[in-house]
């Protein structure tokens, strides 16, 4: 029925801050192979987070896959930056006016991965010309900016869009779900057709992690 297996990416935004290094190696002792690392420019979106550097620094000692999520206003000027400190995906949004498809194809030339993002006010009509160039598709299921947000159940229409023109076209992009993200909504956006989780507050503050991710695992 699902076109990929469930993957749990925990966002390290949620982590602990004075010791990122120790939320990736909570992340990796589970088994989990992903990692999100939500970048804000205080533009785009009304919050700071941290930059390339902090990735480079992460990258030293994690063999995680890095799903890395820009939320700027001019990605491709950091696409570059991103791939050098150990990125293996970068999504980049749909809503700034940029050249998306040459910063998409530069992403793939940095030897990354490709993803687009849509907010959720915006519709899956925004990016459908661009589905054969990416590997991964995310909806923001709340606006981004900040963690603990409620979880938008008008998403789920959208979810189910993308997932059917993935199945029409023949496609094999995976499509991930980020916001207010937990066991019950999550859940939800799997039998939408959602393959890939970003959960932070819910994930870090499970009183037993591991029977977290597993329950992801089994869907």
């Amino acid at each position: 029925m699902y076109a990929h297996a469930p993957i749990l990416t925990p966002s390290i935004l949620a982590g602990d801050h004075a010791n990122l290094a120790a939320s990736a190696a909570i992340v990796a002792q589970l088994g989990l192979k992903w990692i999100h690392l939500d970048i804000m420019d205080g533009h785009f979106v009304p919050n700071l987070s941290f930059g390339p550097q902090t990735v480079a620094a992460l990258r030293k000692n994690s063999k995680l896959f890095f799903d890395v999520h820009l939320m700027l206003s001019e990605p491709h000027r950091y696409i570059e930056a991103f791939a050098k400190a150990g990125a293996n995906l970068i999504s980049v949004h749909i809503e700034p006016a940029y050249d998306h498809v040459a910063t998409l194809a530069r992403i793939r030339e940095l030897g990354c991965q490709r993803g687009i993002v849509l907010n959720p006010g915006t519709p899956a009509s925004a990016i459908e010309h661009l589905l054969d160039q990416v590997e991964l598709v995310l909806v923001m299921t709340v606006q981004p900016g900040f963690g603990g947000q409620s979880f938008r159940r008008d998403q789920l229409e959208k979810i189910a869009r993308l997932s059917a023109l993935r199945k029409e076209r023949g496609l094999n992009f995976r499509l991930e779900v980020d916001g207010g993200i937990d066991l019950a909504t999550g859940a939800e956006c799997r039998a939408a057709g959602a393959d890939t989780f970003v959960a932070g507050t819910s994930f870090f503050n499970a009183p037993d992690r591991a029977a977290y991710a597993a329950t992801i695992a089994a869907w």
